[in-house]
């Protein structure tokens, strides 16, 4: 009998230590796996490999403060070249074979488009840009045509216009010519970047588009050439953009050169020259300067002995960390759980998390509590709006010696008030 009972007390401890795993895993088939899908190579890949490295780093802190649902996560990465094509067969891969609950993807908005309409919205797959910022992103979820599953830690794209417009105004740059990316996103800058010109008082004289990973641009540039402009706006990833650039040099080109924000990368500046780039200037999105910011830097510098001030680091560590908090808020591991779950990390007025394993532990301690978190991470303190966009302070730089040098912040505050002095 009493055999019997130490049996019976066995199988119920058994039981309850299998039900309590059970319950933390909560349907999820450890480990749990999210997607990535990041240009690594080709001509965005000098900066993507590093932002690769800022997504790592984010499932390390996710795995070492508890991981999702008791499990911990494996981050399935995929190279999409920066080629749209690639990338939705890698997407479907991620999804279709490893069973990925959400993607982190991609880089050029080129190729976070097609994996939104061809994958992400149809299998209902949340999808996080680190740093696609086509407007058009916005209008298709504004027509419904995303499903509320795309979300980007990356502001839209009049940043990255408005911003080197007015510098050019108040450098007296009056007639400027453009080379630009063939893409939605190149398309919107030049519109954006036109209209805030005129708006200042100048004129863009040409603007030429290009298609990638072309060995020569001569024709694209005598065309940009002809205008005589007073200045040079490259809007190209670094690889096409450095071709671009001594080509326009050594035609005889203005070095009053205007630089979009991937190109503020050491690659660039080395395949260039610095002697060449003395006049040349830039903007960037960047980060709320905070703690957390500071903890996320020193970090990412621990790990990879590379500086996480380059272009969609921060942007990337908090597109994977929010996907890992929003996983543990939700009920389950579908996709539209994880969808509304993911603005409940920015809950006005929840416990503020930072940076880094020990707050990511804090915030599943207090979300098995039932409290409302507020994620602050690299990017500092940032709200999804009804169609998944951000807005964010941005930065001018420019080359001294053959380091890129930060200029000035400009708050968010103060973005708001430039974009509304240009939109009227």
């Amino acid at each position: 009998m009493n055999k019997t009972k130490g049996l019976m007390l066995a199988s119920l401890l058994a039981a309850t230590a299998f039900s309590t795993t059970s319950a933390m895993a909560q349907d999820a088939a450890c480990p749990v796996k999210i997607g990535g899908v990041l240009s690594l190579t080709g001509s965005m890949g000098a900066v993507g490999k590093a932002i690769g490295n800022s997504a790592q780093l984010a499932i390390a802190n996710i795995n070492e403060g508890g991981g999702i649902k008791g499990c911990q996560v494996e981050f399935v990465l995929r190279d999409d070249q920066g080629q749209p094509n690639v990338g939705v067969d890698a997407a479907k891969y991620l999804v279709d074979v490893e069973g990925v609950k959400a993607l982190s993807a991609s880089i050029g908005s080129g190729v976070t488009i097609p994996i939104l309409t061809s994958v992400s919205a149809p299998s209902q797959i949340p999808q996080i840009a680190c740093c696609s910022s086509a407007p058009v992103l916005t209008t298709m979820a504004q027509e419904g045509k995303t499903g509320g599953f795309f979300f980007r830690t990356f502001p839209v794209v009049k940043n990255l216009s408005y911003l080197p417009a007015k510098i050019a105004a108040d450098r007296g740059l009056k007639r400027i010519a453009m080379i630009y990316v063939n893409t939605d996103y190149g398309a919107s800058l030049v519109k954006d970047f036109t209209k805030a010109t005129e708006k200042f008082g100048g004129e863009v004289v040409k603007a030429v588009a290009f298609n990638e990973n072309q060995a020569s641009y001569r024709a694209e540039v005598s065309a940009a050439l002809a205008e005589k402009p007073d200045a040079m706006f490259i809007v190209a990833f670094p690889q096409d953009g450095a071709t671009i650039a001594r080509e326009w040099i050594s035609l005889g080109g203005t070095q009053e050169l205007i630089l979009n924000n991937a190109l503020r990368s050491p690659d660039f500046v080395k395949a260039v020259g610095a002697k060449y780039l003395t006049k040349a200037f830039g903007t960037d999105n960047t980060s709320t300067q905070s703690a957390t910011l500071d903890e996320f830097k020193a970090a990412f510098k621990s790990a990879y002995n590379i500086s996480a001030d380059g272009p969609g680091i921060s942007n990337e560590y908090d597109a994977v960390t929010i996907l890992g908090l929003a996983m543990n808020i939700a009920p389950d591991l579908s996709g539209p759980s994880i969808r509304d779950a993911i603005r409940k990390t920015q809950t006005s007025g929840g416990e503020v998390i930072g940076t880094g394993p020990a707050e990511f532990k804090k915030a599943l301690e207090l979300v098995k509590a039932g409290k409302p978190i507020k994620y602050v991470g690299a990017l500092g303190p940032i709200e999804f709006d009804v169609n998944g966009d951000i807005s964010g302070p941005a930065l001018t730089w420019h080359i001294e010696g053959e380091e890129l040098v930060i200029d000035k912040t400009i708050s968010a505050e103060d973005m708001a008030k430039l974009l509304a002095e240009i939109d009227g």
